[in-house]
């Protein structure tokens, strides 16, 4: 339950006016937060930061550097400064298989996932050296580590997303800012029909899709106190599907074997 773990601080959320990042945003607010809900989506953006109770929507394309600089222009106009940057905004339907790869379908997923969290964060990062003081939150995805059939540019630009938090955590520690990645598994953002929820979480050690909400909790602990002293870390919040070697479906003990179930 919220408890004002994040009250006085200033937060920008990317892609805020759906899915994990509009949870997130929703869960910094009630916990305290001034929150910038940042979106291509300006209506959604506007409509996410209306329903909370000190926000703003702001329209920003984190692949577009002058409306980043709109983004942190806007923020500090507003809240005066920069406290935690949750970089969420990504495209996420981009499947293709390798072969029929074109130039147009690499270059605009890597300039979303991977350009758009530098974009972001190099600015974020100047205000919060400057106040010796800051938490930068980058969310990736298993195919950083693993791979996704069909997803050679998304996980190419997720795996980048993960060695540069680890370059940043190195870079700006010493400026008293923290850079962390969070990994979502399997989450329902836009209500999967229940038989399609059902097959999915037959692969997920926890037996279910999950919550937008459920990234929630950890992105609080990561720009609270709490976490002061993690940097460079991930945290997974994907029901534990990075921890098993094999699926359920094909695992030599499968779930038929499992007492109970």
């Amino acid at each position: 339950m919220p408890d004002g773990r994040l009250q006085g601080k200033v937060a920008i959320v990317t892609g805020a006016a759906s899915g994990i990042g509009r949870a997130i945003a929703e869960r910094y607010g009630a916990e305290g937060a001034a929150v910038v809900v940042a979106d291509r989506n300006e209506p959604g953006a506007e409509a996410v930061a209306a329903g909370m109770d000190e926000a703003l929507g702001v329209a920003c394309d984190v692949a577009s550097r002058p409306d980043c600089d709109r983004l942190f222009k806007a923020t500090l106009a507003r809240f005066g400064t920069v406290d935690v940057l949750v970089n969420n905004a990504a495209l996420t339907a981009t499947e293709r298989h390798f072969l029929e790869a074109d130039d147009d379908w690499w270059d605009s997923i890597v300039a979303v996932n991977l350009t758009g969290v530098y974009n972001t964060s190099v600015r974020a990062a100047r205000l919060m050296a400057a106040n010796r003081s800051g938490v930068i939150i980058n969310l990736s995805s298993g195919g950083a580590s693993r791979a996704h059939r069909g997803n050679a540019a998304y996980d190419a630009a997720k795996g980048g997303v993960e060695a540069l938090t680890r370059a940043l955590a190195l870079d700006l520690g010493p400026y008293g800012v923290r850079v962390c990645t969070l990994i979502p598994g399997s989450i329902d953002t836009k209500g999967l029909p229940d038989e399609t929820r059902r097959q999915r979480g037959v692969n997920i050690p926890l037996g279910r899709v999950g919550e937008p909400d459920e990234l929630a909790g950890p992105a609080v602990f990561l720009a609270s106190d709490d976490a002061r002293y993690v940097t460079g870390s991930t945290v997974m919040s994907d029901g534990g599907m990075l921890a098993q070697q094999r699926s359920a479906t094909v695992d030599i003990f499968g779930l038929e074997k499992f007492p109970g179930l």
